[in-house]
């Protein structure tokens, strides 16, 4: 049971009246308060499909107090710590997060398209400036509460989820003094039985890309969930999920260099039939009709829709995932792979809360150190590593 302040009147998420509450605080735009702690956390009411359910703001998990479910660990232990205050920076009185990008959301007509992110490697730049657009997928992953998972998900966490968070969290982000849910896209449940009207929903959502005919083109962001690559004359059909007939066109130079950018996502998704590839794509419309991809970086998702960047993160979500303990994936976001980061933490793990870390095969006298400085740190956190080129995966009940 959770205790709010809502419009002035203490309830809990338990009482009979708690949804009329909720309804009318949605419609005052009133945010209720968080009473985990003296000072109560603010937070909104946010329409999650047809249910009214109360979100944390953005970046404010830590305020939470450690026991309740909006509590987030500490940022620094992820790639979102150098983050904030540069790329992210947050207005407290709007309730969101102004992102600040290091991509394009429009481009000149006489250029070509087909950039796999920054050209730099992995398209991630240690940069805490700006969010590559790889790393707008991880900030809205994390701000979706995707990165968390607990036994109750276990079997309810499928793309209708995935789609209604992601979208929530998008209107809690601004680009350029515009909501960021403006410029995204992300493909409804498909359904047949509402084929022409999804049908025209999304080509209502994206009908600014074919509006302008002088002056630069309008860039949109896409993301979705990858079904298939096609062969396609002088480059690639990207095929989403949930979006049939429906086909994204990349240029052959580009193909290839996602094939070597993002090798380890894509042999990744081949390996596992369970596992999801996820695309966020910058997205153009030409004159024909087709809509082409301008830059694109991918993601690769376990069935549970948690986030791995390697087959050891792979093999320790699948052991946590069958446990009882609630845990959070980290993410780099434009940390590079050189740097370490707590690839999950367990907020409920006693007697203190506990950060695993992976070190990978071959890493340097940088890496340990920059893992011990982080550990120390850190002393209200208990430590579990997994050295991968030594020994296999500890225990995980110790």
């Amino acid at each position: 049971m959770r205790r709010f302040l809502i419009n002035g009147e203490v309830s809990s998420d338990d009482a009979d009246d708690f949804q009329h509450l909720l309804t009318l605080a949605y419609r005052d735009k009133a945010r209720p308060l968080c009473l985990c702690n003296d000072e109560g956390v603010p937070m909104y009411v946010a329409k999650i499909g047809d249910q009214l359910v109360i979100k944390r703001m953005p970046l404010t998990g830590a305020d939470h107090d450690a026991a309740c479910p909006s509590y987030e660990p500490p940022y620094e232990l992820s790639g979102l710590g150098p983050l904030m205050g540069g790329a992210i920076k947050l207005d407290p009185a709007a309730g969101t997060a102004a992102l600040k990008l290091d991509f394009s959301l429009s481009k000149r007509r006489s250029s070509g398209a087909g950039a796999v992110g920054s050209e730099t490697a992995d398209s991630v730049k240690n940069d805490s400036k700006k969010l590559s657009l790889r790393g707008l997928l991880h900030f809205l992953w994390h701000e979706s509460g995707l990165t968390e998972w607990t036994a109750h998900f276990a079997g309810k966490r499928h793309w209708w989820q995935v789609y209604h968070h992601l979208q929530e969290a998008a209107r809690t982000m601004s680009v350029w003094q515009q909501s960021l849910a403006e410029r995204l896209f992300v493909p409804e449940p498909f359904r047949a039985e509402e084929k022409a009207a999804i049908e025209q929903r999304r080509a209502q959502a994206l009908s600014p890309l074919f509006h302008a005919s002088t002056g630069p083109k309008t860039l949109m962001l896409l993301v979705g969930e990858v079904k298939e690559f096609s062969s396609a004359r002088n480059g690639q059909l990207v095929i989403i999920k949930h979006m049939p007939g429906f086909r994204l066109y990349l240029e052959e130079p580009a193909w290839r260099r996602l094939q070597r950018r993002f090798d380890t996502e894509l042999t990744l998704w081949g390996s596992n039939e369970t596992s999801h590839l996820i695309a966020i794509a910058t997205i153009a419309g030409s004159p024909s009709g087709v809509v082409t991809i301008n830059e694109i970086a991918l993601m690769t998702v376990t069935e549970q829709w948690l986030p791995i960047e390697n087959a050891y993160e792979e093999r320790l979500l699948d052991r946590l995932t069958r446990m009882r303990e609630k845990m959070v994936k980290g993410l780099r976001f434009e940390l590079l792979r050189t740097q370490p980061l707590a690839n999950v933490i367990l907020p409920e793990h006693r007697p203190l809360a506990r950060a695993l870390y992976i070190v990978p095969q071959g890493a340097d006298e940088r890496f340990e150190a920059a893992l011990r400085e982080m550990i120390d740190a850190r002393p209200d956190m208990s430590a579990w590593i997994w050295r991968t080129g030594e020994a296999e995966m500890p225990p995980l009940t110790v």
